[in-house]
């Protein structure tokens, strides 16, 4: 759980631009990563759903997530998103992630299919053997259909590699043991924070990202001498 507190606090789910023949922007991408560095943001997650992952190819996927970490500003983190609803799709791209360099992996719930507790143990358990970085786990109900409730979430923190949660059901929010807790709403962040929790998973920082680190109310502030500058 160290290394996944490493990450950072804000961690923005960056956007991915894309340009007027609907390829890609590289370019774009690059200046946005960069100007998130100057304005709060301690890290990113790339080719999450923000980053209409669900639209692109593997090609563009991965190529994207080399990128940002060839790309990095320093002292940023770079988390890949590499959850599908296909257990042999979800390793193939860990792996492919670890080899470019990203230093962990934000694995969603698979979607759709509404896998048993079991089955989502063994999905868990076999993309956590494709890598040697720590995975954060995503759980979003309202999207995939799938809910870890938080006994669940428990056993899964038992499997080597998995070392965090992005909560995304505010109702289940709460620590877990063996789990950095990072807060999957915007409007969570500072109750997650109270919690002591790692951070969040963030979109509004896309605009209001030296709001959120010095000013984001008053429970963030309560937080925030922990943040890095």
């Amino acid at each position: 759980m160290i290394a996944m507190t490493r990450l950072g606090t804000i961690l923005t789910a960056i956007v991915t631009p894309f340009d007027a023949e609907g390829r890609v922007n590289d370019d774009a991408f690059v200046s946005l990563m960069r100007h998130l560095a100057d304005n709060g943001s301690d890290g990113f997650v790339v080719a999450g759903t923000t980053g209409e992952a669900s639209t692109l190819t593997d090609e563009e996927q991965l190529g994207l997530i080399a990128l940002a970490v060839s790309e990095r500003p320093a002292g940023k983190s770079i988390v890949a998103g590499t959850g599908t609803n296909d257990t042999r799709h979800a390793v193939h791209l860990t792996e492919r992630a670890t080899e470019l360099g990203a230093a962990a992996m934000l694995s969603v719930t698979p979607y759709y299919n509404k896998p048993s507790p079991l089955g989502l143990k063994r999905h868990y358990e076999a993309v956590a053997g494709a890598t040697d970085k720590p995975i954060l786990l995503y759980n979003i109900p309202s999207r995939t259909a799938t809910n870890m409730h938080p006994e669940l979430l428990a056993e899964l923190a038992q499997i080597e590699r998995i070392d965090g949660v992005k909560q995304a059901n505010a109702a289940e929010l709460q620590p877990i043991d063996g789990l950095a807790l990072y807060a999957g709403d915007d409007g969570t962040f500072a109750r997650t924070l109270d919690m002591g929790g790692a951070g969040g998973i963030l979109v509004a920082s896309h605009v209001v990202g030296n709001e959120m680190r010095h000013g984001g109310g008053t429970r963030a502030s309560r937080r925030d001498r922990l943040l890095p500058a």
